[in-house]
């Protein structure tokens, strides 16, 4: 079988859950430190009282059969322990990150699990300029969307729309241009890296940030003005801390 684009495994479809009731699904991605495994995804899907969202275990769908795409598995995680949550999050001196990370003990994954993981290395740094306008890519499940078959994620086209290495009013977050719906929360925010191809065994992508949420303005009038089109995402090098 014709193995897929290495940035389509680095994705995960969540689904979570409480006391087994399906509540809601979002999306996520593989972050490797070290020999230690994470999934990373937005905060929001772990909880968000705003919305008295509070689940107590999530299902990622994870591929067992690199000859068929078509075997895979859900893995369920537990999302606490005594009371107490699994989960590391995001804050810095602007107050809350809508980031969240979630170990993953390797030994407990199903035997030929297929999945491919970011690392450090794919962090974007100084020497690697992010311009306003560079074309970026969110890989995630969209409203649940996906290839059912494959068990894969769709990529939305994105536009850089705020200066990359400026918080944008103040916040851990730039802002792209795409047009994103919901599900897509926790989905990884990549830019291509020239001049490698798409087999690279690093990932030929930077990991630019984590999708958070669609953004909009109070004063818009919903029958003359359409909405803005544009999304936060919170910059990938929170990470560092997290996983540390």
């Amino acid at each position: 079988m014709l193995m897929p684009e290495s940035l389509l495994l680095t994705a995960a479809r969540i689904s979570t859950f409480g006391q087994q009731q399906l509540l809601t699904t979002a999306s996520g991605f593989f972050f490797q430190r070290g020999q230690r495994l994470f999934l990373v995804t937005s905060r929001h899907v772990m909880v968000d009282e705003p919305s008295h969202h509070h689940p107590d275990s999530i299902e990622i769908e994870l591929h067992t059969n690199a000859a068929d795409l078509a075997e895979s598995t859900g893995y369920r995680i537990m999302l606490y322990r005594h009371g107490r949550p699994m989960w590391r999050q995001g804050r810095d001196a602007s107050g809350e990150v809508d980031v969240a990370v979630l170990e993953i003990d390797r030994s407990a994954l199903p035997a030929n699990t297929l999945y491919r993981a970011f690392g450090v290395h794919n962090l974007a740094g100084a020497e690697q300029p992010v311009e306003i306008g560079s074309a970026l890519l969110v890989v995630g499940f969209p409203l649940g969307f996906h290839d059912t078959l494959h068990h894969m994620p769709v990529v939305r086209q994105a536009v850089m729309a705020s200066s990359f290495g400026l918080r944008f009013k103040g916040e851990g977050y730039f802002l792209t241009d795409a047009r994103i719906h919901r599900g897509t929360s926790g989905a990884p925010v990549v830019m291509r890296m020239a001049g490698l191809p798409q087999q690279d065994e690093y990932l030929p992508w930077l990991l630019l940030g984590i999708h958070s949420a669609r953004l909009d303005v109070c004063n818009r009038d919903e029958q003359q003005d359409e909405a803005l089109g544009l999304n936060c995402a919170w910059y990938a090098d929170i990470l560092l801390s997290l996983t540390d």
